[in-house]
């Protein structure tokens, strides 16, 4: 599928189809973003903790032609100072990507990714409260929002030691949030409440409360 037309210092949408033929030459992070998730993303990984790929998504996504990597247009200040506009920018452009998809198995698969190479690779601070920040309110409207960062120390979900989340270039990604996502909500009782409500809409509330309880005393058990 190929993105909208960007407007002047909007973000432009590549798919990995358009990075293979070199319309983001002018953008070598989008093609070593693109190379990473070939190698890393797709692939299993001895630190994991599981069978299988890193990212069941990403090779299903690419597939089908569904992956996207998006950059922003530089400006003086390098193209990356504005993170929540660019946010904002990359929930539109996602938005405007899932409406032209009919079948939920594609709008399940679309996934964008917002390469960053303005910001500081060894430090993630300002990229973390970022993604904390957005967050709440992707997952209310059922998406999900992750950064990747070279020194980023969220762990893998099977091995504690295990950092999948680092990445050769800063980056958020956003895709649908999956019933398969409730591992990564549990941190946050917002989250999780907004994630039964969107998955099990007919548990009353007061059980939803209990649920909630209950996931975050077995995972502060199982830290």
């Amino acid at each position: 599928m190929t993105a909208p037309a960007p407007a002047a210092g909007a973000l432009r949408v590549f798919s990995a189809e358009r990075i293979d033929a070199g319309d983001a030459a002018a953008h070598p992070e989008a093609v070593e973003v693109l190379h990473w998730a070939r190698r890393f993303l797709t692939a299993a990984h001895p630190d994991l903790g599981r069978s299988g790929p890193v990212c069941p998504y990403t090779q299903p996504s690419l597939r089908r032609g569904l992956f996207h990597i998006a950059v922003a247009d530089r400006d003086g200040d390098g193209g990356d100072g504005d993170l929540p506009a660019l946010v904002g920018e990359l929930r539109a452009r996602y938005d405007a990507l899932l409406a032209g998809l009919a079948e939920e198995s594609d709008r399940e698969l679309l996934t964008v990714l917002l390469v960053l190479p303005g910001l500081d690779r060894a430090d993630s601070t300002a990229l973390d409260e970022a993604q904390r920040k957005a967050k709440d309110e992707f997952v209310e409207q059922g998406l999900m929002i992750g950064q990747f960062h070279p020194v980023c120390e969220e762990p893998g979900l099977w091995n504690r030691t295990f950092r999948p989340l680092r990445a050769p270039v800063p980056l958020l990604a956003v895709r649908k949030l999956l019933v398969f996502d409730l591992p990564f909500l549990t941190g946050d009782e917002t989250h999780l409440n907004h994630y039964l409500a969107r998955f099990a809409p007919e548990v009353p509330a007061r059980i939803r409360d209990q649920l909630v309880t209950s996931v975050r005393a077995h995972q502060r058990a199982a830290a």
